[in-house]
């Protein structure tokens, strides 16, 4: 067990659940959260835990070496890097922000967890390094990375540097990678919040080309109890996928949720394709199942009508604030 560790863009969507579920859960290790608070984070996310003795909040860029080195050797045992520009539309706009983060912040955090001989570094990577799948077949942990996109090159680039900190250097890391997570706190600009988002307001819900793009779809909480498992219990330089066999079309996911808010498909908007996109991500995840015992807890029909009705809230709580 750890008694330190230093959680980067906490304040996002997955790093935001991640504190809510680990920190109550562990009241004997300290969670710093790093996040330098960019568009798609909101502190008020974790109001609930941000008065909690063992929970601290720090800001900063992971791309600043000197706030990443100060931070990181002030004890801190394990690192999991969350932070990183994410959304694949304004990484096609705006690739910059995306090497900036993605790369240059991870070296500055595996450079200084060598440095302050951190115990354990935990990438949080995503199924996009592999690339596009055919309608048959899945990608295991030793499949190549082909990405399609800036986003997901900016990720493979900084999984290659973590491997290679482990290979050079003996960093205990661990990079694990996840299919497209759902649930509360995720930025509006994501697919599922605005095909709730537009439905509620009775707006085009744009879907990109034909609509059968296939994604696997993970409950967030379930990603951070399997993440959980690879902090404490991951093998040194293990990578690790996170899938929870839940593929969907966006057209089936769109029209689920339609569904579920008793809104017509006819708001439905297929427009142009964007460049670089990928037709399916598909993965095997037997490796953290069979040796870390994860499996995940919720099934789509439930934790989407949970999740529905968790915007669903939010967006009439907007309303009268407006």
């Amino acid at each position: 067990m750890y008694k330190k560790v230093l959680v980067t863009g906490g304040a996002g969507f997955i790093g935001t659940n991640f504190l809510l579920f680990m920190v109550p859960r562990y009241p004997d290790i300290t969670f710093i959260n790093l996040d330098k608070l960019t568009y798609a984070s909101d502190l008020d996310n974790l109001k609930e835990i941000s008065k909690r003795p063992n929970y601290f909040f720090v800001w900063g860029d992971i791309g600043d070496s000197e706030t990443v080195n100060r931070v990181m050797c002030e004890n801190v045992e394990a690192v999991v890097n969350f932070a990183a520009e994410t959304h694949v539309d304004r990484s096609i706009s705006s690739p910059r922000d995306f090497v900036y983060t993605n790369i240059k912040g991870c070296f500055n955090l595996l450079e200084a967890a060598r440095k302050c001989n951190i115990k354990k570094f935990l990438q949080v990577s995503t199924d996009e390094v592999y690339g596009s799948l055919g309608p048959k077949g899945y990608f295991t942990e030793s499949s190549p990375l082909a990405p399609n996109n800036p986003y997901a090159a900016g990720k493979a680039a900084a999984d290659c540097m973590v491997r290679a900190y482990f290979q050079t250097y003996g960093l205990n890391v661990n990079i694990t990678r996840s299919t497209n997570n759902y649930g509360p706190f995720q930025y509006r600009e994501k697919f599922i919040p605005t095909v709730i988002y537009s439905a509620l307001r009775d707006a085009p819900i744009p879907l990109y080309g034909d609509g059968l793009q296939i994604r696997d779809w993970l409950y967030v909480e379930d990603h951070c109890c399997a993440l959980e498992s690879v902090l404490f219990r991951g093998e040194a330089g293990r990578v690790y996928n996170i899938g929870a066999e839940e593929e969907r079309t966006n057209l089936e996911l769109a029209g689920s949720i339609l569904h579920i808010l008793g809104k017509s498909p006819s708001l439905i908007n297929f427009v142009s394709d964007r460049p670089g996109h990928d037709r399916r991500y598909a993965i095997r995840a037997d490796r953290i199942r069979e040796e870390l015992g994860w499996q995940p807890r919720h099934v789509m029909e439930v934790a989407l009508q949970t999740t529905v009705q968790w915007y669903v809230e939010k967006f009439n709580a907007l309303e009268l604030e407006e």
